[in-house]
């Protein structure tokens, strides 16, 4: 029997932890790229490496590619809303690499601010304290 993903982390990983699939992930959340957009963005991927992972990518509901031109078939990539929401933990993971490497910070376009991610509650409508601490979040 093959391994199952043993939690939430696992599965998500097991779905899009290699590198080139975040990477694809980090330049849509820019906005819809052609294929050649995409690998422009990405120096070093190989196009069939590009192709594979779209397809798995939109395969998983992560992203949707829309037609363009019929002959040849071309087709423009989007994320959907399960890819913006998996954008948005990608930006978190960059920021956790900008703090503790050489990398640039996620920044505030109005001022120029680093950005700090916080935990929010919408029902409370609060920021909540590091998760970990006592009382504060729970993981399920």
């Amino acid at each position: 029997m093959p391994n199952q993903p043993s939690g939430p982390l696992d599965a998500a990983l097991a779905r899009v932890g290699d590198r080139w699939t975040m990477l694809v992930i980090d330049v849509l959340q820019r906005g819809p790229a052609r294929f050649n957009d995409l690998a422009e963005s990405l120096p070093g991927i190989a196009p069939n490496t590009l192709s594979a992972r779209l397809k798995k990518l939109e395969e998983d509901g992560i992203v949707v590619a829309r037609l363009y031109s019929e002959r040849p078939p071309r087709s423009s990539y989007q994320l959907t809303a399960p890819g913006t929401e998996l954008a948005g933990a990608l930006r978190l993971l960059s920021a956790w690499g900008a703090r503790h490497s050489q990398g640039e910070a996620i920044r505030h376009e109005a001022c120029g601010t680093p950005m700090e991610p916080r935990w929010y509650c919408p029902t409370c409508d609060r920021t909540v304290d590091e998760p970990g601490e006592p009382g504060e979040v729970i993981y399920v």
